[in-house]
């Protein structure tokens, strides 16, 4: 019998329901035996439709089953850092959604236990898995465009969360631009020295009582002389807004957005095509199912996982920065911000 891995699904979710059907339904080399949410109604509901057999409040009572070897983390985002502390301490490989924690210190500390405890860490950071950002990836790699020299990522969701998500959410730099940011450093592959962000309330005066942005522009400047630009804004009309594009010596590199079919209509009046998928579980649906899979191979091939914790920690360095430089309205190295964590430990 070929071998397979046990899971459970931490967190039902909209997040945990897409990772759990993709699981169940997508992935054979994976067997979920449980899922765990607060909301026990909700576990046991999600349990109920895709023929799982344990379905738990208390997430502890899955680390305690010695048969579970892995777990997927899609709960809120104030208890990734402690259940992945808590999984690695019970030997399990761990997948969590983006980020580890709003706090570096509490980032390197779960970091460290879970190197102790020598257990695989990957971060769902869904976008490196994209068809289209993999090849722009590839054919920068097999050097079509020379050298780059800017990048440019526009990322722009159809319309913005409840102002009780955006309350809890980590601000616009941690919540919805950590995954640019996340891009930019697979796609150059260079180290971001520095950061200027500067934003505005433009769409709803609700996000900036809950002391928030929602509408961003960011530059980043590469270790290695490459400029990038990032812009986000929280309601596009015309549906889920994403697209790259890579400047070279030798040329350009573009990705767009995707069509929910390529249907064109030509007449007298106009060339009409379809919008683009209206959110990220539409657009990122291969994505998201590639990259558990790639979670899955990791642990049965004893390989690291394409998204480690390193790689899960950057973007919140980034999105820190951003944030201290739109509060004061200058660029703000990101060294400044590892000093201050510096500083923090050692008082």
């Amino acid at each position: 019998m070929d071998r397979y891995v046990r899971l459970a699904v931490i967190g039902t979710g909209r997040i945990g329901k897409l990772h759990v059907e993709n699981i169940v339904c997508s992935i054979p080399q994976a067997k979920l035996i449980g899922v765990a949410d607060i909301d026990h109604a909700s576990a046991t509901e999600v349990a109920g439709r895709f023929g799982i057999p344990l379905a738990v409040a208390d997430y502890g009572e899955l680390l305690n089953r010695p048969e579970l070897e892995a777990i997927v983390i899609c709960s809120a985002t104030n208890t990734h850092a402690q259940i992945i502390q808590d999984a690695s301490q019970a030997g399990k490989h761990i997948f969590c959604e983006k980020p580890i924690d709003f706090d570096l210190s509490r980032i390197d500390q779960t970091l460290a236990m879970v190197a102790d405890a020598g257990v695989k860490l990957q971060i769902g950071f869904q976008r490196r898995f994209d068809t289209n950002f993999r090849r722009l990836k590839e054919s920068m790699a097999e050097g079509l465009i020379g050298t780059p020299h800017l990048l440019r990522i526009t990322s722009r969701d159809p319309a913005p969360p409840p102002i009780s998500y955006i309350r809890v959410s980590g601000g616009i730099f941690l919540d919805m631009m950590i995954h640019d940011f996340d891009m930019a450093r697979f796609l150059i592959n260079s180290k971001i020295e520095e950061v200027y962000a500067t934003g505005s309330v433009m769409i709803d005066p609700a996000i900036g009582q809950a002391g928030d942005i929602d509408t961003a522009l960011v530059t980043l400047k590469f270790a290695n002389g490459v400029i990038g630009t990032i812009d986000n804004s929280r309601q596009a009309v015309y549906g889920y807004d994403q697209r790259v594009e890579v400047f070279g010596n030798q040329g350009m590199l573009q990705v767009g957005n995707c069509q929910t079919d390529t249907v064109i209509l030509s007449n007298d009046n106009a060339i009409q095509r379809t919008l683009p998928p209206f959110f990220f579980l539409e657009r990122y649906q291969q994505a998201y199912q590639s990259e558990l899979q790639a979670f899955i191979d990791a642990i049965l091939e004893d390989t690291s996982p394409r998204v480690t914790g390193e790689d899960g920690r950057a973007p919140v360095v980034i999105g820190l920065t951003a944030q201290r430089s739109l509060v004061e309205n200058r660029p703000i190295r990101l060294d400044e911000i590892e000093t201050d964590v510096c500083k923090k430990i050692n008082r």
